[in-house]
């Protein structure tokens, strides 16, 4: 059969056509045991004597599994990463498994020094270790804003806040802690859990925030209690009422649109699937810990793999504590009751909100009879004096009434 086979191929021309590459390597192995002159026949089938006696050496190592093309794939590299490398990188990614590797990376130049493999060879580290997930790939969403579509440039610029979706503790209990996060400088200013939700013990946690960092330009937040009330003029709740006594703006998200505030819920995620997956309880050492982990090894891509606590600075707006009244220099103002949130104009009762009950808010004539009600640098609605009715303002970009507001000395 092998005989056949061989006086078949010797109708072909050489060099060795691509499809019989191999009939042809055995029928000039075979006629090289024999052939009296071995450079003549390398002269025959058009091939030197360097490559004639590559493929008889290998048959006579191999057999005929020898002519088969072998890999070109070089058995190492001059850049290939040490043992010692690949011990560290692997140590590291196993101290922080949900991070990436080129967080990683950052993290290794940090502790160690001089040159750092590519990103590239972390990854490849990463995958061959078992020590990576793939990424499931997601249509992207155009998240759309609310307010004045505020982007922070500058530490303290805009805060976000929310409150962590709840899990239960190994006791059965729930915990839900509140984050407070710097979008500038991505620094995890709190994140504690609570006694409870309510505006007053919110209020008191971001006092103790203010005392140690100044006041933010603004806050974010979404459409919930206690940051916002679905049935008060323009979503305003005690806590947001206070905020603005204080001179800081509000950014609200739109509702149901978690992306609106996209990157405080991807800091959740990684909260959820460090803290809670673990079913961490009330344990604010073990909160203090993680944020301790986030601000100061965390590398962050957006900042150029520095972390949080690199970035971060003080407010130079200093919190002085809640002021007794809001001053709207030559406004006229009208304090708001307690309990029942009207004004008094005009020998009349108008009801404007409760949100802002205790607060006095100003009053602006406009030259087509109706009459501006400010809250801080917000845009409450209008009077209507003929009516003694209040109108809210609809609820869209938030207006900061600067010019119109000094125009209004009555």
């Amino acid at each position: 059969t092998l005989y056949k086979r061989l006086r078949r191929c010797e109708t072909f021309w050489m060099p060795w056509k691509e499809s019989l590459k191999m009939d042809q390597r055995m029928e000039f192995v075979m006629k090289a045991l024999a052939h009296p002159n071995f450079r003549e026949l390398c002269r025959e089938y058009g091939i030197s004597a360097k490559t004639g006696y590559k493929w008889r050496g290998r048959f006579f190592e191999r057999g005929l599994g020898g002519l088969n093309e072998l890999s070109r794939r070089p058995h190492g590299h001059a850049d290939e990463l040490g043992e010692a490398v690949v011990c560290a990188v692997v140590r590291l990614k196993q101290a922080h498994p949900h991070w990436g590797p080129r967080k990683i990376q950052a993290l290794y130049q940090r502790k160690h020094g001089g040159e750092v493999p590519s990103e590239s060879s972390f990854k490849r580290v990463l995958e061959r270790a078992g020590l990576t997930v793939p990424r499931q790939v997601r249509r992207s969403v155009e998240p759309g804003r609310l307010g004045s579509g505020l982007k922070a440039t500058q530490p303290n610029e805009v805060w976000s806040v929310d409150f962590k979706g709840w899990w239960r503790d190994r006791a059965g209990l729930r915990v839900e802690p509140l984050t407070v996060r710097d979008e500038h400088s991505r620094m995890l200013l709190e994140m504690r859990a609570l006694a409870s939700a309510r505006t007053e013990t919110v209020q008191a946690c971001f006092e103790r925030l203010f005392e140690r960092h100044g006041l933010p330009g603004a806050i974010r937040s979404d459409n919930g209690s206690p940051f916002a009330s679905v049935r008060a003029v323009l979503g305003l709740s005690r806590l947001s009422a206070w905020w603005l006594a204080l001179g800081i703006n509000l950014e609200r998200s739109r509702p149901g649109c978690p992306q609106d505030n996209g990157a405080h819920e991807r800091m959740h995620r990684d909260i959820r699937r460090e803290l809670e997956a673990g079913r961490i309880g009330r344990d604010q050492a073990a909160f203090d810990l993680w944020r301790e982990e986030y601000n100061t090894e965390r590398p962050h891509e957006a900042l150029g793999m520095r972390v949080p606590a690199e970035v971060h600075a003080a407010s130079a707006r200093k919190y002085e504590g809640t002021p007794a009244d809001i001053d709207y220099g030559g406004m006229a103002t009208r304090k708001v009751q307690r309990g029942s949130g009207v004004i008094g104009y005009r020998q009349e009762k108008i009801m404007i909100t409760t949100a802002v009950a205790g607060w006095s808010v100003g009053l602006c004539p406009q030259t087509n009879g109706l009459v501006e009600v400010w809250f801080s640098k917000l845009l409450l609605g209008h009077i209507d004096p003929e009516t003694s009715s209040f109108q809210a303002a609809r609820p869209g970009r938030l207006e900061a009434g600067q010019s119109e507001v000094e125009k209004c000395n009555l």
